[in-house]
């Protein structure tokens, strides 16, 4: 329940150039089974072109329509999809999806600086946890429909006097460190802000840059991941081997902790197909704070390699997972990456425990004086 933006860079981007405005749409509410949910994005721009789905194709030719609307116009748009039953037929689509979604639309051009894109797309190149919330009801006359609140450090952002509260603020911080969407309910008279964090991405730490890397950091930046590799061998720690890869680092496995800050990855990968490369990788992960870490190879490697690693392989027995990747079958370097990434996915996705603060959506009421 979260803001992605990676995907809509490129258009956003594209159309910030041309100082052409867009449609940024985001889904606000959903009820029953959808295809997204709340905080999803997409981006439409004057031509009718997208970036992003807000459901699996089937509503995205309806809301070019309504952002054709927004962009000429300039005043935001709510829209409301009810398909959960047979009135959904009314539609001409027949989707059988048997969920409703309450999606809002607004204008980001060269008069508002194209925000709330242009603040969240700047915290992406930072890797900085953000959010950004929006007035998606109000009674007021001055928090009308689209008002944006940021965090105060956001670029040319015009603050709305009634959204620069305390609580206001304490919200767009929770949310961003949370990674939940929230919401700020208003009264006297009454008014809601849904707050959405912006999705950073995983950064993902591959030991081992041969051949086999390639497929792995392919299918992980095709999730817009952003994947680091790191090789002691010269022929093999080659950034044009990895274009999509967000670094490529020559460093001894000795080396790991000085050459990178560990802290900043979710998960490492280990396959240097080496044993004394991977076992002085796995002394240095051991000391580190990373979650995930998965090895390359066969049990019985593994059980060599944590033999050899001491009492270090205490703290990473309960991160390791090796053989490394999902038991999906196939023997080729492209399944054995898909099988990695598999599993990785499943590991950064995995459900929040009940009771956690990342379990819900963070409920917040604000009481206004008339």
């Amino acid at each position: 329940m979260e803001a992605s933006l990676g995907p809509l860079l490129p258009l956003f981007e594209r159309e910030r150039a041309a100082r052409r405005a867009l449609a940024l749409v985001m889904l606000v509410h959903t009820a029953g089974s959808t295809y997204r949910k709340p905080g999803a994005l997409m981006l439409i721009a004057a031509n009718g072109e997208y970036s992003g789905l807000l459901s699996g194709g089937c509503l995205e030719s309806d809301l070019r329509e309504h952002a054709r609307a927004v962009i000429l116009s300039g005043d935001p748009r709510a829209v409301h999809y009810d398909l959960r039953g047979p009135d959904e037929l009314l539609w001409g689509l027949g989707l059988g999806c048997e969920g409703a979604m309450h999606i809002l639309l607004l204008r980001a051009g060269p008069e508002n600086d194209w925000q709330p894109l242009a603040h969240l797309a700047g915290a992406l190149a930072a890797h900085a946890a953000t959010a950004i919330g929006v007035v998606t009801e109000s009674a007021r006359a001055d928090l009308p429909l689209g008002t944006l609140a940021l965090p105060s450090y956001a670029p040319s952002h015009r603050a709305t006097p009634a959204l620069e509260t305390p609580a206001v603020r304490a919200a767009l911080a929770q949310c961003a460190a949370d990674g939940q969407v929230g919401w700020i309910e208003g009264h006297a008279p009454s008014w809601k802000l849904f707050v959405v964090p912006l999705s950073l991405p995983p950064r993902i730490l591959v030991l081992g840059a041969g051949p086999d890397a390639a497929p792995l950091v392919d299918f992980a930046t095709r999730l817009n991941w952003k994947v680091t590799l790191v090789d002691h061998r010269p022929a093999y720690a080659v950034a044009a081997h990895f274009p999509a890869a967000e670094r490529v680092i020559l460093a001894r496995p000795d080396a790991l902790p000085r050459a990178l800050d560990l802290a900043h990855f979710c998960a490492a990968v280990v396959m240097s197909h080496y044993l004394p490369s991977d076992l002085a990788y796995l002394r240095a992960l051991a000391e580190s704070a990373i979650p995930y870490v998965g090895l390359l190879g066969p049990a019985v490697r593994r059980e060599k390699l944590l033999s050899q690693l001491g009492a270090a392989a205490h703290s990473l027995r309960t991160r390791l997972h090796a053989p490394v990747g999902l038991p999906l079958g196939g023997r080729t370097p492209e399944s054995i990456a898909l099988a990695i990434v598999a599993e990785l996915h499943a590991f950064v996705h995995r459900p929040a425990t009940p009771g956690s603060a990342a379990a819900a959506v963070n409920p917040l009421t604000v009481s206004q004086p008339v």
